[in-house]
């Protein structure tokens, strides 16, 4: 099975996306494209998106809120057919997480959800400032148990994390961000390794953003596929 790279188009400039779409192909990985809420909010981006049927899509919306509320949201996309991705925070509790993939097994049987561990954007310090006590692995576990009762399909969580999950399910799909090339820039993230080490982990996709797509995109994604042969 090819390993899965899922490629972050950060940003509410439709031609940019395009441009970012056709310089990131390649036949030796499976290739997907993320939109997040940036995109998915801008003017044009729902619209782009339902017309994009051929591309693989991740749609990483982080639905968070009551079980009524985040099931509602959940209806209210299921006219996109071609979303193959669909993340939904952990943090939503079992009976949110439970209801919506039984309501998106019923919308889209070919749609994955994936659940929001810990952002990568986290280290233990900042975790502890917004109330929790325990440790990031101790929570990504708790979390990961809750995805696997309620049957998601997959685990978004820092590479860090990867081997605690592996022991909870052998089945789930582990999606990583906080990826950075050596050498590059950490900005936001905490969490951070680099695209090999996070498959070396165990990891069975990657989320790359910047370091494909701001500057020169065919030659930042020529570098990732020669770090990751």
């Amino acid at each position: 099975m090819k390993k899965k790279i899922f490629i972050a188009c950060d940003t509410t400039n439709i031609k940019k996306v395009k441009n970012i779409i056709k310089h990131t192909k390649s036949s030796k990985f499976d290739i997907n494209y993320k939109f997040g809420l940036e995109f998915f909010y801008s003017k044009n981006g729902r619209s782009f998106i339902s017309k994009m049927a051929s591309l693989p899509i991740f749609l990483d919306l982080k639905l968070n809120d009551i079980p009524n509320t985040a099931v509602s949201a959940l209806n209210a996309i299921k006219d996109l057919k071609n979303i193959r991705y669909l993340t939904i925070h952990a943090n939503g509790g079992l009976e949110m997480i439970s209801n919506i993939k039984k309501v998106a097994k019923k919308n889209n049987k070919k749609l994955k959800i994936l659940a929001v561990t810990v952002l990568t954007s986290f280290n233990e310090k900042s975790i502890k400032q917004i109330g929790y006590s325990k440790k990031i692995k101790e929570i990504v576990i708790k979390q990961s148990k809750l995805a696997e009762k309620a049957k998601l399909d997959g685990i978004v969580c820092s590479a860090h994390e990867i081997k605690f999950i592996k022991k909870i399910s052998k089945k789930m799909e582990i999606i990583t961000p906080g990826i950075r090339m050596i050498k590059e820039k950490f900005d936001d993230q905490k969490r951070v390794v680099t695209p090999l080490e996070a498959f070396k982990k165990g990891a069975t996709g990657i989320v790359v953003g910047r370091s494909v797509t701001k500057g020169e995109i065919k030659k930042n994604f020529a570098k990732l596929l020669n770090h990751l042969s």
